[in-house]
C-alpha cells in the first residue's frame, strides 16, 4: 500500500478520502458524465473504474457494476450509522471511495456507489 497522497486534494476530497466522509447525493458532476474513459483514485491516481462499467443508478452518486480489476479495491465491513454495509477503499492508498450494494445490474448484480470527489477522470 502506498503512503503517497496527491498533494492537491481539496478539503472535500480530504474529508471523503481520509475521514471516510460522504458527499451530498446529486452533487457530483460525474453523475452526468457520459464520455468514455477511466476513473482514477483522487488520492493516489490508481485506475479504479471504467466508463464501460458505469451506469445511472438513480442513487445520486456515480455508480459502477464492477471495478476495473479486483485488485484495484478492497472491501471492508462498515457498521457506522446503525447500518451494516460494505465499504470500498482504494487498495493502493486505502482511501475511502464509497460502498458496494447487491442491487446493481447484470452481469454482476452489484452497485459500486462511489463518491465523485474520490475519483479523477482520466480521458
Amino acid at each position: 500500500m502506498s503512503n503517497k497522497w496527491n498533494s492537491d486534494l481539496t478539503p472535500e476530497q480530504n474529508y471523503i478520502l481520509k475521514e471516510e466522509g460522504t458527499e451530498p447525493p446529486g452533487s457530483s458532476h460525474l453523475n452526468q458524465e457520459k464520455r468514455e474513459g477511466d476513473y482514477h483514485c483522487a488520492g493516489c491516481g490508481v485506475k479504479l473504474f471504467s466508463s464501460t462499467m458505469k451506469y445511472e443508478s438513480g442513487s445520486g452518486w456515480p455508480s459502477f457494476w464492477s471495478p476495473f480489476s479486483a485488485e484495484a479495491i478492497t472491501e471492508h465491513k462498515d457498521e457506522s450509522y446503525g447500518m451494516v454495509r460494505t465499504e470500498v477503499k482504494c487498495s493502493n492508498c486505502n482511501a475511502h471511495l464509497g460502498h458496494v450494494f447487491e442491487d446493481g445490474p447484470e452481469p454482476t448484480g452489484l452497485r459500486y456507489c462511489i463518491n465523485g470527489a474520490a475519483l479523477n477522470g482520466k480521458k
